[in-house]
């Protein structure tokens, strides 16, 4: 968790896709979704985008469904999988219809000395299985204070941890005494796991 403090901060590049009539598009997030400092799960979490919370894209990465958006006066990136806009009078995920969106590019300085590395990404999350509204739960707050004091070896995944979405078996779970659910450290945050199902339960933000 602590490896954000330690970034350097990435030059971003913004220019117009060729052919593309779309200027800036708010968009909806359909569930809350984290918003990063960065284009990938590896970066650091620098807000949330709440569930029908209107986010104006600036741009996406060609080949990527990562997008540089402004939520609240703040710039980041969110994962448009979860993301919806409408175009030609129809709602779409954003994920559907990247290509209309300007292409930006993202470049990372190369690391100085004494920088922390950044955490590789080893697997793949698997997204909600269902359109309706996932199981969420509402943990006791010594649910909380077990996670926090006893942090999971971190695992970092493609995609964007959102409750509904489930883990590779390679994720180690937490047991926490006396509960139910178990516990990860994925892509930054820590969440709250069925562990029959992998599925995110809650996400502690």
């Amino acid at each position: 968790m602590q490896f954000a403090k330690s970034f350097i901060f990435a030059a971003l590049t913004a220019g117009a896709l060729s052919g593309s009539t779309l200027g800036a598009v708010v968009a909806s997030a359909v569930t809350p979704i984290n918003l990063r400092l960065g284009p990938g799960p590896e970066y650091p979490v620098i807000g949330a985008i709440p569930a029908n919370g209107k986010a104006t894209i600036i741009g996406c990465i060609q080949g990527s469904l990562w997008c540089h958006v402004t939520f609240g006066g703040r710039q980041g990136w969110a994962y448009s999988q979860y993301l919806t806009a409408t175009l030609s009078r129809r709602s779409l995920a954003v994920s559907e219809s990247i290509a209309q969106f300007p292409k930006i590019t993202y470049e990372v300085p190369t690391a100085t000395v004494g920088a922390a590395p950044r955490p590789a990404v080893t697997g793949t999350l698997i997204a909600p299985q269902t359109t309706s509204a996932p199981l969420s739960i509402e943990p006791p707050a010594t649910v909380r204070d077990c996670v926090n004091a006893h942090p999971a070896q971190p695992a970092y995944l493609n995609g964007e941890v959102v409750v509904g979405s489930g883990f590779p078996s390679e994720v180690a779970l937490v047991p926490v005494p006396n509960y139910q659910h178990q516990y990860a450290y994925v892509n930054g945050v820590p969440v709250l796991v069925e562990p029959q199902t992998r599925e995110v339960r809650y996400i502690y933000r």
